[in-house]
């Protein structure tokens, strides 16, 4: 898949996600095989770019290429501001946020709330596609959608073509509507139609936990890519499985608990350093618990590791953890 000069491969994206895909998780997926990851969503409000939440999230030191930075807002003006801004700092791919279902983010009239006003929706799409046309390091954007507003208002077919015509260079459907957020099941007629209306590059998205699903969606509704998210939570392995199977139509093997435990401490290492100790500790827990979650010992395991404190001391009881598994031996919770 190709969006602008880069050349996607294998054609399995991180999908951004709200406290997840920040640095150490992006730079961990693409290490494990995703073709390109996106980052979490950043303000396109010029108020917010000092505060040290969006430094850290525009710090793209040592990140591999593309680097693609989501943006969110609802004025033409300021996301155009805020892509130069993010293009500045690193960025090589702009994407633009209307699929986010959140509350707080469509009260705004931001997220997934855009796609109610396609006239909002096009004024936005051509204020960034210019401004980042306009600057010496020219971007591809691309945008991220749902399949509508509610099940009466599916009108991604619609977005799409304004999106084609405002030069768009890839479009990543999530199927859902924004009133479902993530309940139900996901559809993929609406995916097939958006892909079958426009000749840009397409991305289908929702509940693609597995190669045989991502093999399964890709053929029917010939996106060109598919975009994993929740999947990718404490399995960022998902990635090289599914590229293996797309590539040869074999299951790759399971990672060893010794390569877990390794990939689990070297990003417990990033996040204490991008963040720093306290703030890396706190949010490490949460990838601890996904990483142990279909562990039997899970619940024992977090109520221990969600005691420490200190980096060092939660990178020591979850070598213990990981430890103890590979010899066999029982997690001692006391310890």
């Amino acid at each position: 898949m190709q969006i602008g000069p880069y050349r996607i491969q294998p054609r399995v994206v991180l999908a951004p996600m709200a406290g997840v895909t920040d640095k150490p998780f992006r730079v961990l997926c693409k290490r494990l095989g995703a073709g390109l990851c996106v980052s979490e969503m950043t303000i396109a409000d010029p108020r917010f770019w000092s505060t040290r939440k969006s430094i850290t999230r525009m710090d793209h030191a040592d990140e591999p290429a593309p680097i693609c930075v989501q943006i969110a807002g609802t004025q033409p003006g300021q996301l155009a501001d805020a892509a130069r801004h993010n293009l500045a700092h690193g960025a090589q791919i702009i994407d633009i946020n209307m699929g986010c279902p959140a509350k707080k983010v469509c009260n705004a009239w931001a997220g997934s709330a855009l796609m109610r006003d396609e006239a909002l929706v096009a004024r936005i799409l051509a204020a960034v596609v210019t401004a980042v046309a306009s600057e010496d390091r020219h971007a591809p954007v691309t945008l991220k959608i749902r399949t509508g507003w509610d099940h009466a208002h599916r009108n991604a077919v619609a977005i799409a073509r304004i999106a084609q015509d405002c030069g768009i260079a890839a479009l990543a459907v999530h199927g859902r509507t924004r009133d479902q957020h993530y309940t139900g099941l996901a559809e993929y007629d609406t995916i097939a139609a958006v892909k079958a209306s426009v000749s840009i590059p397409v991305l289908a998205n929702g509940d693609i936990a597995s190669p045989q699903r991502a093999k399964s969606v890709l053929e029917y509704t010939q996106a060109d890519a598919v975009m994993v998210g929740r999947a990718a939570q404490g399995r960022p392995w998902i990635f090289r499985e599914i590229a293996h199977f797309l590539a040869t139509g074999e299951t790759l093997a399971a990672p060893s608990l010794t390569e877990v435990r390794d990939l689990l401490l070297g990003h417990l290492h990033a996040l204490h350093d991008l963040y720093g100790e306290l703030a890396g500790v706190r949010i490490a827990r949460k990838h601890l618990g996904w990483y142990a979650k279909d562990r039997p010992e899970n619940a024992a395991f977090r109520a221990v590791v969600n005691r420490a404190e200190s980096a060092d001391e939660q990178v020591r009881l979850t070598r213990d953890y990981f430890d103890a598994l590979i010899a066999g031996a029982a997690f001692d919770i006391a310890a």
